[in-house]
């Protein structure tokens, strides 16, 4: 069982000087990695149509900077969408960012979700099958990169060939990977591939397709990557992002502003994978005994929480 590590996302700033307070903050607080997203879209009935909070900071530029003003904190992207950048280029830049950084790169990548983000900026909206096919192309095309050792590599979607990628990375073999998903054939490539499998967004459903809970699918994704990661499990970090989290004396209120928002019943919210609402004792217990049930170790808040969190952060990390 790994030891509780947190991260926060972040995608808010509107000033260079906000973007460094906040790095620095979230190291002095004790968050492990600060995330950004890779997302483009700023306001307008694109972003209300894909359920978008307007994304303020791209996502390299932004990393770079945190790193640059920090000293322990480690820097990710919550997930590269592998249409949005040429392979090849894509590692190149967190090569570099990985050496700049002395060896804090997290490298988070996907297959991509948003299909009104997509046609905004231009992009087709492959079906699922082919953006996960080119997933796995690009994700072997990365470790190729990041070895150091001539490139051949010339797959269906992702081509490098006739040189050796520099830099090499600061962390070797290769920075981690975080792969997220939500159905078997992701979830099987991260526990094959990746070195943090994200678990991502339970729905809201009370009882779902399967006939799952949304604490039973939690377990259901957790059992998918325990059988595809075979030997691999015992390395593996499972990271969780409960959206509605607040540390709170009643969490009464909060689950109803929840359910409020999410247009359900306020019953059985508590346990939901996405929200982690309670005193500080409760959301520790919480933490623990999800640990317990489907791994997650690795647990990322928003950045609206970053200070009201900090006190899980201290009491949990490294435990």
């Amino acid at each position: 069982m790994h030891p509780f590590r947190f991260a926060v996302q972040a995608t808010k700033a509107t000033t260079g000087a906000q973007w460094r307070d906040l790095a620095r903050k979230a190291e002095d607080l004790g968050y492990a990695t600060l995330f950004v997203a890779d997302h483009y879209l700023g306001p307008g009935p694109a972003a209300r149509e894909s359920r978008l909070p307007p994304q303020h900071l791209a996502p390299i530029a932004a990393m770079a900077t945190a790193s640059a003003v920090t000293q322990r904190l480690r820097v990710g992207c919550r997930v590269f969408c592998v249409d949005y950048h040429v392979p090849a280029v894509l590692a190149k830049e967190a090569a570099t960012l990985d050496l700049l950084s002395d060896g804090r790169l997290e490298f988070g990548i996907g297959a991509g979700w948003s299909e009104r983000e997509y046609r905004a900026i231009g992009l087709d909206f492959a079906p699922p099958a082919r953006r996960v096919d080119k997933l796995e192309d690009v994700v072997a095309l990365l470790k190729a990169h990041w070895s150091g050792e001539p490139l051949n590599h010339q797959g269906p979607f992702a081509t490098a060939t006739g040189y050796a990628g520099l830099p090499l990375p600061a962390q070797r073999p290769r920075p981690p990977i975080m792969i997220g998903g939500a159905r078997k054939r992701v979830l099987s490539l991260a526990a094959r591939e990746a070195d943090i499998v994200s678990i991502n967004n339970v729905p809201f459903d009370a009882v779902n397709d399967a006939g799952r809970t949304p604490a039973e699918e939690a377990a259901h994704r957790f059992a998918v990557v325990r059988d595809a990661a075979g030997e691999r499990l015992p390395g593996l970090e499972i990271e969780s992002s409960p959206f509605f989290t607040e540390v709170t004396d009643d969490p009464g209120a909060a689950v109803a502003r929840v359910a409020k928002i999410m247009g359900v019943p306020p019953d059985g919210l508590p346990a939901h994978p996405n929200v982690l609402v309670g005193s500080l004792g409760e959301v520790a217990d919480r933490l623990q005994e999800r640990r317990d049930i489907y791994g997650a170790n690795y647990i990322t808040v928003q950045q609206r929480e970053l200070e009201r969190f900090a006190p899980v952060v201290a009491r949990l990390a490294g435990r």
